[in-house]
């Protein structure tokens, strides 16, 4: 039920109020922007929200590890409503943390706001009912979709595929906000050929932590372009995101193969990987791996793909060897390429070591390929199995470290401790898809795998997972893997310095530049000052 909360609003006004008073008397340049009317304020104070169940909902997220109360949630009904918000937190004399909440699929608290306002966006999404996906054609950059920032990712898909047209790389899991795998990477196995979700966007528009509505890409304010994509949402909120758009094909071609070779699993995918022209015809579509153990089901909530009647010999080939590699690849094709889809698929996987005979195929729609874990989500759904705590762990290891990762991680401690249940991913991507002037953070070496632990647990088992997660970073420190996270979970600034490494000086100017209050996704506990006015 919606309330209007006076207190809540009060409070809005009174630091507004404050800050009107001193910039009247003229006490600081530093801080001189637009004052806002108290008609501002009362246009949007009704959207703020903060009875018990609304605030319940935004004090958890995916990871059910953490929970941070909000002073209130806001449901914002246009952008403007988002702009009034985040200006009169920087106009404030106190200004007040702001966290823009997608799905909450994060897993440490990360779109959280202790004590702030969670922009709810599927409130945004929900006004805008579809209406923020449009998809138009340009001479020099082709098709491509403009999405508002709160959409979906299954949304975008559906909506582009009635021009026969789609984006070319995506997330394993569609039910995710546009904005929220921007601020992240949003990478899959399309990643190695097409680069992640944010080597794929022409332009945006993003509300800064000073609430400045602001169009930018490549060419017009690129400083604040780069920042954004891969930012973990420190800079501003993703508005708008114009997405790259190719032909959509109608099938896939997919393909599974089983290793008991770790070295000869990685051998195999980073030749496959080496061909990775965006128009090279020979090229695959998508590769990923995964690890196959005792602890699991052969077929996890992700896909059902091995047949029942093969079970009992790959049962029996994980008991003789503790782990199976998995090798995931598939090739997309149409009318025009169906009949030499077989063909090219022959030749690829030509000379590769997997075992023999340990090889399977699925040929299934373009849609179902891509939604493919949607229906393990409503099983566990209707299991209540989805809403459980999720101690995930994704790394980006080096190509020269992914061996003694192998045997000090997997072959060591996951055997030892014998609880990984999840899916475990591993599969390798080439870093000149990435660009470097974006915030995100990766390996510095030409080639670099992504490692996820996907697990779930029950309310009382998650601390075994989490203190397995502290394990292998500790292995990893210790024998110089140079690991980093992705979708990070630091708490100290030297973790968070070393975390960028390099970048991380352009990430403060950054920073000072676009959020000079440190205002936005303070769930990313990555600062914990706030910048006041100088008297």
């Amino acid at each position: 039920m919606a309330l209007n909360y006076p207190f809540l609003t009060y409070f809005i006004l009174l630091l507004v109020t404050i800050t009107r008073l001193i910039f009247t008397v003229g006490k600081t340049e530093q801080w001189k922007a637009p004052i806002l009317s108290e008609l501002d304020i009362d246009n949007i104070s009704h959207k703020l929200h903060d009875d018990p169940e609304t605030i319940q909902m935004a004090s958890r997220d995916y990871g059910h590890l953490t929970h941070e109360f909000p002073l209130a949630v806001f449901r914002p009904s246009s952008i403007d409503d988002i702009v009034t918000l985040i200006k009169s937190s920087y106009n404030s004399f106190a200004p007040f943390d702001i966290a823009a909440r997608g799905q909450g699929h994060s897993t440490h608290g990360q779109a959280m706001a202790r004590d702030g306002i969670v922009v709810d966006m599927a409130s945004l999404r929900k006004q805008r009912n579809g209406v923020a996906i449009s998809v138009s054609k340009d001479p020099l950059m082709g098709h491509y979709a403009d999405v508002g920032g709160e959409q979906l990712w299954i949304d975008v898909l559906h909506a582009t595929l009635e021009y026969g047209l789609a984006p070319v790389s995506w997330t394993d899991y569609l039910y995710l906000t546009v904005g929220g795998t921007l601020s992240n990477a949003g990478i899959s196995g399309q990643s190695f050929r097409y680069g992640p979700q944010i080597s794929n966007v022409h332009e945006m528009d993003v509300i800064t932590g000073k609430g400045e509505f602001v169009t930018c890409s490549s060419q017009k304010n690129l400083e604040l372009f780069h920042a954004v994509l891969g930012g973990l949402g420190q800079f501003g909120v993703i508005a708008r995101a114009r997405i790259a758009l190719e032909p959509a094909p109608k099938r896939v071609k997919w393909v599974r193969l089983l290793y008991s070779d770790f070295s000869a699993f990685t051998k195999d995918q980073e030749r496959l990987i080496s061909i990775n022209g965006r128009k090279q015809k020979n090229a695959l579509d998508f590769l990923e791996g995964m690890l196959l153990m005792n602890q699991g089901p052969i077929n996890n909530w992700r896909s059902s793909f091995f047949p029942l009647s093969d079970h009992p010999r790959i049962a029996s080939l994980i008991t003789e060897h503790s782990i199976l590699y998995c090798l995931e690849v598939a090739k997309y094709y149409d009318e025009q390429t169906e009949l030499n889809v077989d063909k090219e698929i022959e030749v690829l996987l030509q000379g590769l070591a997997y075992i023999p005979g340990f090889n399977y195929e699925k040929n299934v729609s373009y849609v179902e390929f891509l939604n493919r874990v949607r229906s393990g989500e409503l099983k566990l759904q209707s299991q209540g199995l989805w809403e459980v705590p999720h101690p995930w762990l994704n790394l980006f290891i080096p190509k020269s470290q992914i061996l003694d990762f192998n045997s000090g991680v997997f072959k060591d401690i996951v055997l030892k401790r014998n609880i990984s249940s999840g899916p475990v991913l591993v599969y390798p991507m080439n870093r000149n898809k990435w660009d470097d002037r974006m915030s995100a953070s990766i390996p510095d070496e030409d080639v670099f795998y992504t490692v996820g632990f996907l697990h779930s647990s029950g309310f009382d088992t998650w601390k075994a997972y989490d203190a397995q997660n502290r394990e292998i970073l500790e292995f990893c420190r210790d024998a110089g893997i140079m690991v980093k996270q992705y979708l990070p979970n630091h708490s100290t600034q030297e973790d968070w310095t070393n975390h960028f490494g390099a970048k991380w000086m352009k990430f403060l100017e950054r920073k000072h530049q676009f959020d000079p209050r440190m205002i936005l996704s303070p769930g990313q506990k990555i600062f914990h000052k706030k910048l006041q006015p100088v008297f």
